[in-house]
């Protein structure tokens, strides 16, 4: 896939720019997760709403992954980064002008673009390595998503040092996405397939031809998986700022402090999903990420309940409650092998589509993002009707096991179809040629 005369020193300059502008894409499209609760507080917003406008850039995000994907293949993913950047920095500008909340969800629509940007990397970062590395390096460039981190962890500091304005920081995150954009462009190249197929005059397939390996279930499977270890990511990300505000009652800036404690090894720890990807395999870091999100889900949603027992002398009253520190303990780690199973996901991409990796990552990617746009808005509603703080993780607890028993038992039905000798704990869940 990748031209044999790239050199290494390409291959890292592709990956590290490509990096760079996804951390910052990811930054600005988490952005409502921190002024998301100063517009919730200037507008009087109810739980459901505020989770509707925190989810609203995910949409736009996750939607236009698909043809910003498919155009990536077609165009090369230098012009189509830098393009997709630029109109995201437009569009959080114009996110300062607007007082309504109506306006909030369409200046949010046009935020949400900087979303896209993962396809865009996907497909380009893919096409500069060979397929034995290509699990570590979009593991490499999946680390971009700290860019929650950075934005639960910085921008209650950036608020305050704007005077507590939320516009302030909506200018300062557009700028810095426009000069990211610029220089990207200026300091990047074609990648080499792209640059090929310039230099030959190759045609490039259709839209519709793009979209054929769509109808293989396959693609569906591995979207539900990233619906969660992604979609559910993000949803988090955005959440829990608010979870730790109403749940324990803590101040915004100490809630975007721990909120950034489960972003960030969410993020950072993708490059070795991505290497034990290549080296274990796919299929079992999958089941490592599953197992243990299921468990740590559990736990996190046993909610706050009093209990009276009839004792011996009288009714005995007692409490349990999840205590901060272990609630925050369980979010690290539930972070941690999300990142892995992130990771493992787009591991299978390249292997299997690699002349179609832009429609397929494109749509793994927005049905992941679906899971960002959703998900939070679930949590809202969830909150307003229920009314228990916890009802978030009972959701999730019940998607990771419809995930890893579709998971199970597909592996086991392929697993009879497979050569003896091809078994291996390095081999792919399923045998090129077996859409399942």
């Amino acid at each position: 896939m990748t031209d044999t005369l790239v050199t290494q020193g390409q291959r890292t300059h592709a990956l590290s720019a490509s990096t760079l502008a996804f951390t910052v894409c990811f930054a600005v499209w988490t952005i409502f997760s921190i002024i998301g609760i100063k517009i919730k507080a200037q507008l009087g917003l109810t739980d459901t709403q505020f989770g509707i406008l925190v989810a609203t850039p995910v949409l736009t995000g996750s939607l236009s992954r698909l043809f910003l994907g498919i155009w990536t293949d077609q165009y090369g993913g230098r012009i189509v980064y830098t393009i997709q950047m630029l109109a995201t920095a437009v569009a959080a500008y114009l996110l300062t002008m607007v007082t309504t909340y109506e306006m909030f969800l369409v200046a949010a629509l046009g935020v949400g673009l900087a979303g896209g940007s993962f396809a865009v990397g996907v497909a380009y970062v893919s096409r500069w390595y060979p397929k034995d590395q290509q699990g570590t390096a979009l593991g490499i460039f999946g680390m971009g998503n700290v860019g929650a981190a950075i934005t639960n962890f910085g921008a209650p500091m950036l608020l305050v040092a704007v005077g507590g304005a939320w516009q302030g920081v909506a200018q300062v995150y557009a700028v810095v996405m426009a000069i990211t954009a610029v220089l990207f462009f200026l300091f990047t190249k074609d990648d080499p397939v792209h640059a090929a197929n310039k230099a030959s005059g190759h045609k490039h397939p259709s839209f519709l031809q793009q979209l054929e390996p769509l109808k293989n279930l396959q693609v569906w499977r591995f979207s539900l998986y990233y619906f969660f270890v992604f979609g559910a990511y993000v949803a988090l990300a955005l959440w829990l700022p608010r979870y730790y505000v109403g749940a324990y009652g803590l101040e915004l800036g100490t809630a975007g402090i721990l909120a950034a404690s489960y972003a960030l090894p969410g993020s950072i720890f993708r490059a070795l999903g991505g290497w034990l990807s290549d080296k274990v395999g796919a299929r079992t870091v999958m089941y490592w990420t599953f197992i243990a999100s299921v468990i740590c889900t559990f736990i996190m949603s046993y909610p706050a309940t009093d209990y009276t027992v009839a004792g011996i002398t009288g009714p005995i009253t007692f409490n349990v409650t999840i205590p901060l520190e272990l609630f925050v303990a369980l979010t690290i780690v539930l972070g941690f092998f999300m990142s892995l199973g992130k990771a493992a996901v787009y591991k299978h991409i390249p292997v299997y589509y690699p002349d179609h990796v832009g429609s397929v990552g494109g749509m793994v990617g927005l049905i992941g993002g679906l899971g960002g746009f959703v998900l939070p808005i679930t949590f809202g509603f969830m909150n307003d009707v229920i009314g228990v703080w916890t009802s978030c993780f009972m959701l999730l607890t019940v998607l990771i096991a419809v995930a890893l028993t579709w998971m199970h038992f597909a592996i086991q039905r392929l697993e009879k179809q497979r050569i003896p000798e091809l078994r291996g704990p390095r081999n792919l869940p399923e045998l090129e040629g077996l859409k399942g």
